[in-house]
């Protein structure tokens, strides 16, 4: 099987096209492993459609399914302009519906979407969240210093509310520190697409940013949101690491 290993802005992941669906849970557990496998934080597989570009069936590190990736989502279609050839204006179907993409280089823009639903904020240890749907569910809390992230109260919240965990903490208004507690892989990851979707859009209806932000994630790698026509969009690097084939004994 070909496949092609990804970076975008933290998070990596291997993509390949595929003849068709199926549950192909397995196999992203075996290869997103990073001991005994490839080592990804996803897997993406790539199919034909019929009125758009192509569609995606995307697996988490467990081998669970997610309906959305931001940072996949941006791989993803790099992929498909790069590798399958195709322009760089890109529609395609995601679980969480079509995500349109521009592919400049290695520069990949795409939308987020509408935010699907917002409920109302809580308190956990004293501590304010709120919990917001940008492709898949995050909780998020404000804080005075992003080093305040703790990854066992994360983890607790995660199971809690089966959502991805996000401390934000706001420099100015125009810049966000973002870090994820990722559903899926269990851990702390270096970015989260969704996840920084989620806090730029709960900090512009506060009125803590303008309606275009730099955040920086884990990785330290500057991406740009911005909020238009109830639309959420952003923009990162995306680079392909390798290429190469990989046999399943």
């Amino acid at each position: 099987m070909k496949f092609y290993k990804y970076y975008a802005s933290g998070n990596d992941f291997i993509i390949f096209n595929a003849n068709q669906k199926g549950d192909k849970s397995m196999l992203a557990k075996t290869l997103c492993n990073r001991y005994e496998g490839i080592g990804a934080d996803g897997m993406i597989a790539i199919l034909k459609h019929d009125k758009l570009d192509f569609e995606w069936e995307f697996y988490n590190n467990d081998g669970s399914k997610a309906d959305m990736c931001g940072n996949g989502a941006r791989a993803a279609a790099h992929f498909a302009h790069h590798f399958n050839h195709q322009k760089e204006n890109i529609n395609f179907l995601t679980g969480a519906g079509i995500i349109k993409a521009q592919i400049k280089n290695d520069l990949v823009s795409i939308n987020l979407g509408k935010i699907k639903y917002i409920k109302e904020p809580f308190i956990f240890e004293n501590k304010l969240w709120q919990e917001c749907d940008s492709g898949v569910p995050h909780l998020v809390h404000f804080c005075d210093d992003i080093n305040q992230f703790d990854i066992q109260k994360a983890k607790f919240l995660r199971d809690k509310y089966n959502a991805n965990v996000n401390y934000a903490q706001i420099i100015d208004k125009s810049t966000i520190k973002v870090r994820t507690f990722e559903r899926g892989v269990e851990n702390e990851t270096l970015a989260c697409g969704t996840g920084m979707g989620a806090c730029f859009y709960l900090a512009f209806l506060k009125s803590l940013v303008y309606n275009e932000v730099k955040i920086i994630p884990k990785s330290n790698e500057e991406l740009i949101f911005s909020f238009k026509d109830d639309e959420i969009f952003f923009q990162g690097k995306v680079r392909c690491c390798f290429e190469a084939n990989y046999y399943l004994l």
